[in-house]
């Protein structure tokens, strides 16, 4: 008969048929778990407290307000030495209904989803493709690299509000590129006014920022392709072209998955830049954000229960993504492997 040792027990048991004692109970597993990683427990602990109170507990309130019909005026409140009860009411789904397919839900999302989807995907593209490009040329060996990579880090390390405010003094009508297009006898859009305009300086300016990132994420990638890949490629008579499209590409395909999905929430969530370039002068260039933020603290009265419905709605639609994002990457490693 065999025997086997009991790790949480220490006792010794019969073993089951082929091998395999009977499988513990979850209650067990997890007060085994506890025994053997209790340490672990206490270390992390901490840190998982303080973000229950820094995102757990807003996101749970958030939730809720999305249920009633909380705005500035039902709301809890003191003035003076004198507190005023909140007064809203449970109201379940009708924020969603109201958003999705109320009188006025193409005007107040609909449009701003699509203008969303747009914006991110524009960039997000941009961001790749100059990033990778810059990558590739940084890659090779040029005099004065390590000036040119300093130099195009530096939109980056540049603090967001100080390069937003630059752009738009130069984007003002009487700005430094609107001069320079008049002085080459061009047209000089309202880059400021105009809402095509607003949108083309939007992804402009976001295009300034974001490329950094993509740049030094794509380089390090590059830098970790083995170069022996390539010599054989060109062995083999392989050109330029094919050697990216064979080499360069699928060695840079763990590096591109992350940061192009990282690059997707940042934008689709990126508030700063819309916000600095225009404040709420400029309805119709706001994404989801900016419009969830107008909503509950640009308009009065402030609709708290709408804009915290517009987040849970942000929340799931970047879930859902990065749920179906992994699910196609998985699907595609698995084709390559097969």
């Amino acid at each position: 008969m065999t025997v086997a040792i009991d790790r949480a027990t220490g006792k010794r048991r019969p073993a089951a048929p082929g091998g395999g004692g009977p499988r513990p109970g979850p209650l067990q597993r997890l007060r085994n778990g506890y025994h053997k990683y209790w340490y672990a427990y206490a270390m992390t602990a901490p840190v998982v407290i303080v973000l229950g109170g820094l995102i757990g507990y807003p996101l749970v309130r958030g939730v809720y307000l999305t249920l009633t019909d909380a705005n500035s005026l039902n709301s809890a409140r003191t003035i003076g030495v004198n507190h005023i009860d909140a007064t809203y009411r449970f109201i379940g789904l009708d924020n969603y209904a109201d958003i999705l397919w109320g009188p006025t839900a193409y005007d107040r999302f609909w449009s701003h989803f699509i203008w969303t989807i747009v914006w991110t995907a524009v960039c997000v593209t941009l961001h790749y493709v100059i990033g990778l490009t810059l990558a590739l040329l940084l890659n090779q060996k040029l005099r004065g690299r390590t000036v040119y990579r300093l130099l195009l880090v530096l939109p980056w390390a540049v603090p967001t509000f100080v390069t937003v405010f630059s752009w738009r003094v130069m984007l003002a009508d009487s700005g430094l590129i609107n001069s320079a297009l008049g002085a080459l006898s061009l047209p000089q859009p309202a880059w400021l006014e105009d809402t095509f305009f607003q949108r083309a300086a939007a992804i402009m300016v976001n295009t300034w920022c974001g490329v950094p990132f993509m740049l030094l994420s794509l380089l390090g990638g590059l830098q970790a392709v083995d170069a022996s890949l390539y010599e054989a490629a060109e062995m083999d008579g392989a050109n330029a072209w094919q050697r990216f499209r064979h080499v360069t590409l699928p060695g840079l395909r763990p590096v591109s998955s992350t940061v192009v999905l990282l690059g997707v929430i940042w934008t689709f969530n990126q508030f700063a830049i819309i916000f600095l370039l225009f404040g709420t002068s400029a309805p119709d260039a706001q994404i989801l954000v900016n419009w969830a933020y107008y909503l509950g603290f640009g308009q009065q009265p402030r609709d708290f229960a709408q804009s915290a419905a517009y987040g849970v709605l942000l929340l799931s639609i970047l879930a859902v993504f990065t749920s179906v994002y992994f699910r196609r990457l998985k699907r595609g490693d698995q084709l390559g492997t097969v």
